[in-house]
């Protein structure tokens, strides 16, 4: 089966199902793990699916709602970085993009349990991560010049821990963060996003 074929089946099975892991569609393909991954590059690119941990979303007509990279946070209204962007999957299709961790933890409170799914990026490896199982760490002295106090994200504690050793900070689990966030938030009276 040639790429544009395989393209079109995951096309027609992601509309129908909504989610798929990569695996599943390894299987059904009959390819690589890593043929699927090439495969999806260009459907996620054109906004057809979003990249989600371990899977594949179906973003259908919710791409015209939701804001694509180049828009804007959901949460500030700063230009979303992809590197940075934090990924709020809700129901009914809808996405919900975030400027950076920051933002889409305090969104994601804002949100509770419309979230179905919420997915990062690890700030070492780039690798997608859901934000359950993310290590955050905050007040670190690199400043890279967006929302405050800045939150970055890991995959793994010990690369976490192991920043924070060159760059200070602190290190916190998702269920720590969700609350020393606002906590900091509330001795800083506000929001503060840097343009």
């Amino acid at each position: 089966m040639l790429r544009i074929e395989r393209q079109e089946k995951i096309k027609e099975w992601i509309a129908q199902k909504k989610n798929m892991t990569i695996k599943e569609l390894s299987k059904h393909l009959g390819v690589s793990e890593m043929t699927v991954h090439r495969d999806l590059k260009p459907l996620i690119e054109e906004g057809t699916i979003i990249k989600t941990f371990g899977g594949i979303t179906y973003r259908g007509d919710a791409a015209l709602d939701a804001p694509s990279p180049k828009e804007e946070c959901v949460y500030c209204r700063k230009k979303v970085n992809e590197s940075f962007a934090f990924r709020l999957i809700l129901s009914e299709n809808r996405i919900e993009a975030a400027c950076c961790a920051h933002c889409g933890l305090l969104r994601y409170q804002q949100l509770d349990r419309d979230v179905l799914q919420a997915i990062c990026y690890d700030f070492l490896r780039k690798t997608t991560i859901s934000v359950p199982l993310t290590w955050f760490v905050m007040d670190a002295s690199l400043d890279l010049g967006c929302c405050q106090p800045q939150v970055l994200t890991f995959e793994y504690k010990k690369h976490a821990e192991q920043f924070v050793k060159g760059f200070g900070g602190k290190v916190f689990s998702f269920e720590e963060i969700l609350i020393e966030l606002p906590k900091k938030m509330h001795l800083k009276k506000a929001h503060h996003c840097q343009e």
